[in-house]
């Protein structure tokens, strides 16, 4: 099981930036996909963007571009996976979740992950 805790959200303008992260903890070696998926109000679940146990990165159509995945190992099992996100809009209004799990593949659409943190808001005004 991997544990994850996001942090980073909060508020900004349109145009505006801001840098989530998560930090997750591996229990185990293996083939692994990490990434984040959004939730707005009365919507559902959309992948945003993953990162391989390669470390080849993908992005929706909605978030290329704009969005840059990057992942760090910092301790031995415990990485940081890094979401800095540009030119945001207020569609990118969300709870933002990282999640993680072994050898299920990894695509950028994803919001299933079998583990994922508690989330973090990001709030876009116009």
């Amino acid at each position: 099981q991997v544990q994850l805790v996001e942090s980073g959200g909060g508020s900004v303008q349109a145009g505006g930036s801001l840098t989530l992260s998560c930090e997750a903890s591996v229990h185990k070696a293996g083939t692994y996909c990490m990434g984040w998926f959004r939730q707005s109000p009365g919507k559902e679940r959309e992948g945003v963007a993953c990162i391989s146990d390669a470390g080849t990165t993908d992005y929706t159509e909605a978030v290329k571009g704009r969005f840059t995945l990057s992942k760090d190992r910092t301790k031995n099992w415990i990485y940081t996976l890094s979401l800095q996100m540009n030119d945001l809009k207020p569609e990118d209004t969300a709870i933002y979740y990282c999640g993680a799990d072994y050898g299920r593949g990894c695509w950028p659409y994803r919001h299933d992950y079998e583990n994922h943190g508690q989330g973090t808001q990001v709030t876009v005004s116009s």
